[in-house]
């Protein structure tokens, strides 16, 4: 119960916090003066995202332990948000790859309502400022949620499945990896599984140890020049 009460709360405290600041571009700003550039022979690859990338690195932090992985996801955030801050968390970082995970606080109407047609173009959007700074792109699917436990009977399961659908396409169609978690972590409902959860969105240890597993193969598909 104190951990799905925790990560309800990690979805409401960055909204109320952000003040001018509303896409929380100055998060990281300390963490990345401090990290700098990459060595030329490293493989940096940027993890973009909100609260499910976020406590990635709280849950299992063992994931992250000796890579050159670099968290950049922030809780509760939209896409509009993840966009505004692209630049600052992943461009200047100059990373091999950016895996961007994102749109299911869309869903939820963190920011107000958006059309799945507008989450799709702001992921375009990211992806597009990727690739024209030689940046690789892994589009992630959204994973499935029955319902919000903080925005109850919206009835966000079919919006995800849809949504998915279409960055699946674009994906395929512009020749980028798509990695799908949904597939392996959907029940029955089109919700996330109990196993993999403590309150239906957010993933719990096992569930991180499921998505560990498939974005590293995922990466280990991909060619990084030199």
């Amino acid at each position: 119960m104190k951990l799905t009460i925790m990560l309800i709360l990690l979805c409401f405290i960055p909204i109320l916090t952000f003040g001018q600041d509303w896409a929380n571009v100055d998060r990281f700003k300390n963490e990345n003066t401090k990290l700098g550039l990459p060595v030329p022979s490293e493989n940096r690859i940027v993890f973009m995202g909100n609260s499910i990338t976020e406590g990635w690195s709280k849950f299992y932090p063992v994931f992250f332990t000796g890579k050159n992985y670099i968290n950049r996801g922030i809780s509760g955030q939209t896409t509009p948000q993840m966009l505004l801050r692209f630049r600052n968390d992943v461009i200047n970082l100059r990373p091999k790859l950016v895996i961007i995970l994102a749109g299911t606080n869309d869903i939820a109407g963190n920011t107000g309502l958006t059309k799945l047609d507008a989450i799709l173009n702001n992921i375009i959007s990211m992806t597009e400022l990727a690739k024209a700074n030689n940046i690789q792109v892994i589009l992630s699917s959204v994973l499935p949620v029955f319902d919000y436990p903080w925005k109850t009977g919206i009835n966000p399961a079919e919006k995800i499945d849809s949504l998915n659908r279409m960055i699946k396409n674009y994906a395929e169609q512009n020749k980028i990896t798509y990695l799908n978690y949904y597939s392996s972590m959907v029940d029955e409902r089109k919700g996330l599984k109990a196993e993999y959860s403590e309150d239906g969105v957010h993933p719990n240890e096992t569930g991180y140890k499921i998505m560990s597993k498939l974005v590293e193969e995922a990466i280990s598909k991909l060619k990084f020049e030199e």
